[in-house]
């Protein structure tokens, strides 16, 4: 995988948490989606099967069933918005899952997200969804602050999606 494909440096930096290049705008959003085992491992496969995305209702077409290294996806927008990515890091331990991808000519944004599970030493399931961007196209531009917002609200919408996803089946206390 050459990071030449890419539109932007720090290709991998969302593996940091926190870290922001300059001149990038960053997103932190975490989720709590329950307690336990179960609504961990339901929660990484959603994740690293793009099932979370959709059931997000955006369109995926991807080079394979699973998050990889170097695997290429893209997310289209209400059928009208291609967003092409490939996979730059992925994480599958006992109790942290998911993966980052970066983005590709043609995306309207340049830059990172991830998307990664983790299970706390108390037990409860998070969903943090971090990323660093900046517009690419005009029309990415010309949104301005709203652009923004949107980038926002998809992340908190990630965290609902999968919540539901990830205990489902499973009797509520």
């Amino acid at each position: 995988m050459s990071s030449a494909d890419f539109t932007y440096d720090h290709v991998g930096a969302t593996r940091e948490r926190g870290f922001c290049p300059p001149g990038f705008r960053p997103t932190h959003v975490r989720t709590r989606l329950g307690e336990g085992e179960e609504v961990f491992r339901q929660a990484a496969e959603a994740v690293l099967t793009w099932e979370l995305h959709r059931e997000l209702g955006v369109g995926v077409d991807t080079t394979a069933d699973r998050a990889a290294p170097g695997v290429d996806v893209t997310i289209t927008l209400a059928g009208i918005v291609r967003a092409p990515c490939r996979v730059v890091w992925t994480v599958e331990e006992t109790r942290r899952a998911g993966w980052a991808y970066g983005t590709l000519a043609g995306h309207p944004e340049c830059g990172e997200e991830s998307f990664v599970v983790d299970r706390t030493g108390d037990g409860t399931v998070w969903l943090t969804v971090e990323a660093f961007s900046r517009p690419a196209r005009w029309y990415a531009r010309a949104g301005g602050p709203a652009t923004r917002g949107l980038q926002h609200a998809y992340a908190r919408r990630c965290g609902t999606v999968l919540r539901r996803l990830a205990t489902r089946g499973l009797e509520e206390d």
